[in-house]
C-alpha cells in the first residue's frame, strides 16, 4: 500500500512520459512501460521502496492530491488502457467508480468476456497488450502527427492492414 505522497520530481518525470492529443477532448497517452495486461506501468520510490503504479491512477492522484490508495477503481470513459487524461472538467477520461459500475460499463459497451462486439470478442490478453504497445510506439515516435494512424490504433484497427476499397 502506497500511502505517502511522491516527491514533486515524480510528477515531472510522469508528465515527460505523456503525449497529449491536439484537441481538448483527446486522449493523453502513456508513452512508457506497458504491462502484459495492456495498461501502463510507472515506478515510484515511496517509503524507501520502489513500487509500480498504473499511470492513470497516478494522473488521478495528481489531479486530486489524495494518496494513491485513497480512491477506488477508476473507469476509462474512452476505453483506452494507456490513457491518462484526468482533468476536473467534462473532458476527463478518468472517473472514479466501483467494481460494479466498471463491470456494468463493460457489459453496456460489449467488452465483457461474452461480448458480441467484433472488436472485443475473443481477444487474448496478449492482443490487448500488443494494441497498447503499438499505440504507445506510434505516439512515442511521431506524437499525434499521423492522426489517421493514431485513430486506427485507438479504434483497435491495424493501420497497416490492406483495405478492400
Amino acid at each position: 500500500m502506497v500511502t505517502s505522497r511522491p516527491a514533486v520530481n515524480a510528477a515531472e518525470r510522469f508528465w515527460s512520459k505523456v503525449v497529449k492529443g491536439p484537441a481538448q477532448g483527446d486522449c493523453w497517452l502513456w508513452a512508457a512501460a506497458v504491462g502484459d495486461d495492456g495498461y501502463g506501468r510507472f515506478t515510484l520510490n515511496a517509503d524507501g521502496r520502489t513500487v509500480a503504479v498504473r499511470p492513470h491512477r497516478f494522473a488521478f492522484h495528481l489531479l486530486h492530491g489524495s494518496d494513491l490508495d485513497a480512491f477506488g477503481p477508476l473507469m476509462h470513459t474512452c476505453d483506452v488502457p494507456i490513457c491518462v487524461h484526468a482533468t476536473a472538467d467534462t473532458f476527463t477520461h478518468l472517473v472514479e467508480g466501483t467494481s460494479r459500475s466498471n463491470m456494468l460499463d463493460r457489459l453496456a459497451k460489449g467488452r465483457d468476456a461474452n461480448g458480441s462486439s467484433f472488436r472485443w470478442r475473443g481477444l487474448a490478453r496478449a492482443q490487448f497488450a500488443a494494441g497498447s504497445v503499438a499505440l504507445r510506439d506510434e505516439v512515442r515516435a511521431h506524437g499525434w502527427d499521423r492522426p489517421l494512424r493514431v485513430a486506427a490504433l485507438l479504434a483497435g484497427v491495424d493501420p497497416d492492414a490492406p483495405t478492400l476499397f
